[in-house]
């Protein structure tokens, strides 16, 4: 039997509910959550539904009224407004006021008798003025005095519609039967550095301005001005610990090295330290949190890689030889990812039975950075550690920390990288790096945007890594490298680029079919000349400074495809919710030959009047057009500007006689 049979209405079907409201949605301060619901009755009486929000913690709930879209289908929003966890939930009951008031319309306008239902509506307001106490307890009141004295129809209905006793009817609405969704839902609420962030990488060890010499975190700050000028954000360093000497590779990835061979920052741990140890020759923890001051001051965030594995060298692997798998012999497994190896490398076993030891020493290593300054965390290879242990570890950090953000660099299975996105990760590395193609990049952007993946998977576009040179740079020349950064800044909100060797153009792999740089920085020193001819600083400034004065593209979601003749180009929009900033991207897929197109415009869904003339200006090449009507011809050649990206400047008129574009 029912707790209470008299609860009649119905909850179902909500939207956004992660996993049965098993995972939290993710917002960034100041955007709105929008909720859907199948709220309904048995017969014909009105509905009120309610969305309750609050932050967690509090007691009380805030509320924002839902309305009826079609078929039963209610919507509710409200805006996020702090860091942290936000709750919210549903209510809904019979609202027979409400209801009293639509059938009371109903039979005035069939010219019934209405006088037992004015009985039936004094009744009502003479209950509710029960429940108050105050001036609203006696305007109640007189509103049921009223509406027992009223005789005819007319005067009926436009007491029973008066706005003010509709106001109190509803504040003291009885809900005594109302129904509440089973379930409260939550909200991970970032900062707004979470949506919208630009990332650079570098290796400070090559930050040194003598070639050959290792650079050090002070060399490091001699490039912040540079780097925080062409635009970005994040300064994104590889591991910065000490290097173990067992097994380290050499150039190139070669077994064999040299005494001045540097090795791989990812194989952490020596006699000097590990995870929580800075490698000697780029300084000290104290030299590191001056950098990392400096970097603030310029408006730079450094984020750190959270590489949890060892070098056969690291103290853990002397302290806590049970926190790893051994072979039949006793030794130690390295790493493999099969057919490579990875031999000076050690996975930590995450089914060893001291698996709470090695829990509790990672977060320790966490919190030991967050207490530096860090509140960024690159982590490397996340998709090899267990769903479990980063959702307990991503929680607990962001219980004290809600201001850390952590990117996955999980080049996976697709349902790998979601689980991860629903376990805490606040973004994600992406198959946009493999995308060429229109129909790919369509397919691919449409998952991400335009289905539930869009409420908890936050992607970061790299068009390139030190891990990854992809085939469209190899072989596309500069133009194929301005393509893939406009791609990657305009599609996502969130992206970054492996730096020098993006800027500079670097397409030498290691071989036909491979995707490895030659030469590769994950193994040596390197003095990069930025200076060089075909330097793509300038471009890339450029698109930042485009992406941070313009909001549209400080969102994914709102992201838009459009039609446009020719499969070797892509056209999309974004635009902000009120359409004050509207931008239209045009790019060829082609490095080599120019293209041609006509695209057509979405002139109601960007508001444009389709009988006005309307202004394009682009914002890479500086280039203003006027067009009119749903269809423009596009030419790009790409050694020249492979892309567009129009700003749309409205025509409207003023309370004067001329006209202006807004």
């Amino acid at each position: 039997m029912s707790e209470d049979g008299r609860r009649r209405v119905v909850i179902e079907r909500v939207y956004p509910e992660i996993d049965g409201g098993r995972f939290p949605i993710k917002r960034v301060t100041g955007e709105k959550v929008s909720v859907q619901a199948d709220i309904f009755v048995d017969g014909h009486d009105t509905v009120t539904a309610l969305l309750l929000f609050r932050r967690a913690g509090e007691n009380s709930w805030q509320s924002t009224p839902m309305s009826l879209l079609q078929n039963d289908r209610w919507q509710g929003e409200f805006t996020v407004d702090a860091v942290g966890i936000t709750e919210y939930a549903l209510e809904a009951w019979v609202d027979h006021f409400q209801t009293w008031r639509k059938d009371l319309k109903k039979k005035v306008d069939a010219d019934q008798d209405v006088s037992p239902d004015l009985l039936i509506g004094r009744d009502q307001v003479a209950d509710t003025a029960r429940r108050t106490t105050g001036a609203d307890c006696k305007r109640l009141e007189e509103f049921a005095k009223a509406l027992a004295k009223t005789t005819d129809a007319a005067s009926a209905l436009t007491a029973a519609q008066s706005e003010e006793l509709t106001a109190l009817m509803t504040r003291h609405v009885d809900r005594t039967f109302s129904t509440r969704y089973e379930k409260e839902l939550a909200v991970i609420v970032d900062r707004k550095k979470a949506l919208f962030s630009s990332w650079y990488e570098i290796f400070p060890r090559s930050c040194s301005s003598e070639a050959g010499r290792h650079g050090t975190f002070r060399d490091c700050e001699s490039r912040l001005l540079e780097i925080a000028s062409m635009g970005f954000d994040v300064l994104y360093f590889p591991p910065i610990h000490p290097i173990g000497r067992t097994n380290r590779k050499g150039k190139n990835n070669q077994p064999a090295t040299g005494p001045d061979d540097e090795g791989s920052p990812w194989a952490i741990g020596s006699d000097e330290g590990g995870h929580t140890a800075v490698h000697p020759k780029l300084g000290t923890l104290k030299d590191f949190e001056h950098l990392v001051q400096k970097a603030k001051d310029l408006g730079l965030e450094i984020a750190m890689d959270l590489a949890f594995q060892c070098s056969p060298d690291h103290p853990y692997t002397k302290e806590h030889p049970e926190w790893f798998r051994h072979r039949p012999d006793g030794t130690i497994q390295y790493a493999e990812n099969s057919p490579k190896k990875y031999e000076d490398i050690f996975p930590f076993n995450f089914e060893t039975d001291q698996w709470q030891a090695l829990w509790e020493e990672l977060r320790r290593v966490v919190l030991f950075w967050v207490n530096k300054g860090i509140r960024l965390f690159r982590v490397d290879n996340p998709h090899t550690k267990p769903f479990d242990f980063w959702e307990w570890l991503i929680t607990d950090i962001k219980k004290d920390h809600p201001d850390v953000l952590f990117l996955a660099e999980a080049f996976t299975r697709p349902k790998v990288m979601y689980r991860l996105a629903k376990a805490g990760f606040t973004q994600s590395y992406t198959y946009f790096t493999w995308r060429n193609t229109k129909q790919e990049f369509v397919e691919y952007l449409t998952e991400l945007t335009r289905t539930g993946v869009r409420e908890y998977f936050r992607p970061n576009f790299w068009p390139n890594t030190p891990d990854i040179l992809p085939e469209f740079l190899q072989y596309g020349e500069r133009s194929a490298f301005m393509i893939r950064l406009v791609l990657a800044g305009t599609l996502s909100s969130n992206y970054g680029i492996y730096g020098s060797a993006y800027e500079l153009g670097v397409h030498e792999s290691v071989g036909h079919g491979m995707e490895e740089y030659l030469n590769s920085e994950k193994y040596e020193i390197k003095k990069w000349d930025r200076s060089a001819p075909g330097n793509l600083s300038d471009f890339i400034t450029r698109l930042n400074t485009i992406r941070k004065e313009h909001p549209a593209l400080q969102s994914t979601t709102n992201l838009r495809f459009g039609e446009i003749e020719n499969d070797q180009m892509l056209f999309f929009c974004k635009a902000t919710p009120d359409l004050s900033n509207v931008i239209m991207v045009i790019v060829t897929l082609d490095p080599f030959q120019p293209q041609s197109g006509w695209v057509t415009v979405p002139l109601t869904e960007l508001g444009i009047d389709p009988a006005q003339p309307y202004l394009v200006h682009d914002l890479l090449g500086d280039d203003k057009f006027i067009w009119q009507g749903t269809r423009s011809h596009v030419t790009l050649t790409p050694s020249i500007l492979p892309a567009r990206i129009f700003e749309v400047k409205r025509r409207l008129r003023r309370e004067t006689d001329f006209d202006y574009f807004l």
